[in-house]
Parts: C-alpha cells; structure tokens; sequence
C-alpha cells in the first residue's frame, strides 16, 4: 500500500510537469514558499502592452534582467554618486550604489519571505534616470526644465518610453510603481509615508530603507577615503547604536528592519524609533560636512556651468543632437531634458570641451 501511493505521487508529479511550464512551476513554488503578504509573480497586474509569457522565466525575473541588458543601466558606472567624475579605483559610481541597494534590498526579502526578484528589479531600475554629476546636475535640470525634473520620474520615463528604440522594457505594474516611488523626499525618512506615496507592494517599499541604508554608509566611506571625514568626527551617539564599521551600521539596521517588521505582521516595512533617529543624524551630518561642504559646493557650480551650457548650446542645435521625435509630440524641452539627463559625467564634459573650448590652430 505505501509502495503504491509512493508511486502514485511520483506519476501525479510527473504528469503536473509534463502539462505545464518551468514558469509555471517556478510561480506554484512562490505559493508555497513566500509570505502570504508577498507579491506573487502570477498576481501581477500586468504590463503597459500585453505580451507573451516566457516559457521559463515568471515575470519578476524577466523584468529583472530587462533592466540588467539595457543602455541606461550600463551608463551608470559614469556617472557620479557623490565625487564628480572619480580617478579613483574604489570610490563609488551609480554603479556600484545601485549594486549594493540591490544587495541589501534582497536580504530583507529573504529573511522576510517577499519576492527577492522583484524586490531585486525595483533596486537595479530605481537610479536609471539619474542625471550626469550625481544630485547637483538634478538639482541643474530641474532649475532649467519648465515644470522641474527628478530622477525618479525620469527613471520611470526610461523604462517605460525611451530604452528600446522608443518602445520601452514594457515591465510589470508593480515593478514601475516601486521605482516610481522610491524616493524619500525631503524629510530623509524611509518608512511612515502616507499610503498614496508609499510603494503599493512591500518590495517595492523596501527600496527606501535599503536606498539610505546603502547611501549613508558608502558615503562616509568614501568621504573618509577622500580626506572629509574621519572616524573621530561621525556623531558619537549614532556610531555607538549602529555600529564603528560600515559593516556593522549595515547588519545593525537590516536587523532592524526585519526584526520591527516582522513585529508588525508584515503590514508594511518598518524600523524602531532609535534605529531610524540614529541613520537619520548620520544622514543630517553628511548633508554638513560632505554634501554642502566647501570643496562640494565648488564642484557643483562647475556642474551647472556644463550642465547649463550644455542646455543653451543644444538648444541652438537640436536637430544634431536631438530625437525629433520627442520634439513633435512633447516639445523641445523634453528633448533636451532626455539628452542631457542620460549623459555620463565624461560623456557631458567631453562634450562641452568639443562644444566651448576652442582647439589650438595648427598649421605645418
């Protein structure tokens, strides 16, 4: 009797794979091994064009490496995260922040049962509009672009207009919506939004928390590394909750984060009040001592002088520069902005050297 039920089930199992897809499969494990409050790849809402499912890959993946593939995120390894155009070997780049919000991102996903892939998708495509010269060329093209600019709508913008020759990666609703809203605003905090600006999924609401965990952690680094700080001058009550190390600040506050979560019910992505107070002062005195400094307020006037430069020169000259495109059916301004927030920071000085330094003139 238990040989033949044995054998019963193998044939039952057997026969299930023959009928349907490895994608399939892939989405019944989801089923049996997420959080009920994770997203479910089956579940999606769908994509802005209808298209033929993948035999292997559910729909998470399948976003996750069309972000992977594209132009835009392979820009990002030139462009600035916070020292302009670095020589250095080992200071950070878009790049590499958005590896390691992606890493961080998905092991909150994995203690807590969500979706890894889409969380991981929501990671890699957060930064793809991000300007050339980091958050001083944002702050440029929003001061020249009637109506103001962000990356994070420009990110949007990316995926769902511009990679693809004009047709977009065409993603999934919920990975959209998590790059969408990634941002934390003004106030710095990653979690208590108002449920209109919060990600719609837990994934995509982890990329906030996983965004400035990362961003305040490599950016004392890498102010370290450049001469701006020391260990002696971070806030002493801060490093004393969270941690000496960079490493030690990450597993302290991924902790966190899971722990008061999972607390929670899983209701949404949550961190204690010490925690969040603490990553929040560091983040205050990076505004102090990195961001707004002296050196870095120099090097932004030099962004906006290419930057601006860039702007007017194009202007003057869009049919050698421009898509036509985006000029007939959303105007000049909207060209201009696509070029200029998809350039490299050596793409953009590079640029302007060709455009407004005048060659030697030689003659034999």
């Amino acid at each position: 009797m238990i040989l033949s039920r044995g054998f019963s089930a193998v044939f039952a199992s057997s026969a299930f794979n023959r009928m349907t897809s490895l994608r399939e499969q892939l989405e019944a494990r989801e089923r049996d091994v997420l959080a009920r409050q994770a997203a479910k790849s089956a579940d999606s809402r769908g994509r802005l064009r209808p298209e033929v499912e993948d035999d292997v890959r559910p729909s998470f993946q399948r976003d996750r490496d069309r972000i992977i593939h594209c132009k835009a995120f392979r820009r990002l390894k030139h462009k600035t995260q916070v020292f302009f155009a670095p020589t250095g070997d080992h200071y950070r780049t878009r790049l590499t922040h958005t590896l390691e919000v992606s890493q961080i991102a998905r092991t909150i996903a994995k203690v807590l049962r969500l979706h890894e892939e889409l969380t991981e998708a929501i990671a890699l495509g957060h930064d793809l509009g991000h300007s050339p010269f980091g958050h001083a060329g944002e702050r440029v093209i929003d001061t020249l672009m009637p109506g103001g600019f962000n990356h994070y709508a420009q990110s949007l913008r990316i995926v769902d207009v511009l990679e693809n020759n004009g047709r977009g990666l065409n993603l999934t609703w919920e990975v959209r919506d998590g790059i969408a809203k990634h941002s934390k605003g003004k106030s710095g905090a990653p979690v208590g939004m108002a449920d209109a600006l919060r990600a719609s999924t837990i994934e995509g609401q982890i990329m906030r928390v996983a965004d400035l965990i990362a961003y305040v952690n490599h950016d004392i680094d890498d102010a370290t590394r450049a001469g701006l700080l020391s260990a002696d001058t971070l806030p002493r009550e801060p490093v004393r909750l969270l941690g000496v190390s960079s490493s030690a600040r990450i597993a302290t506050l991924v902790k966190d984060v899971v722990t008061e979560t999972l607390a929670g019910g899983l209701s949404e992505i949550r961190m204690s009040e010490r925690v969040l107070e603490a990553v929040l002062a560091l983040r205050s005195f990076l505004f102090d001592a990195v961001y707004e400094n002296t050196l870095a307020t120099a090097e932004f006037k030099k962004a906006s002088g290419i930057l601006s430069g860039l702007w007017e020169k194009v202007r003057e000259r869009p049919d050698e520069f421009l898509d036509r495109g985006t000029i007939e059916s959303e105007g000049l301004d909207a060209a201009i902005r696509d070029f200029i927030a998809g350039m490299t920071d050596r793409y953009a000085i590079r640029l302007y050297e060709q455009l407004f330094i005048p060659k030697p003139w030689t003659v034999d």
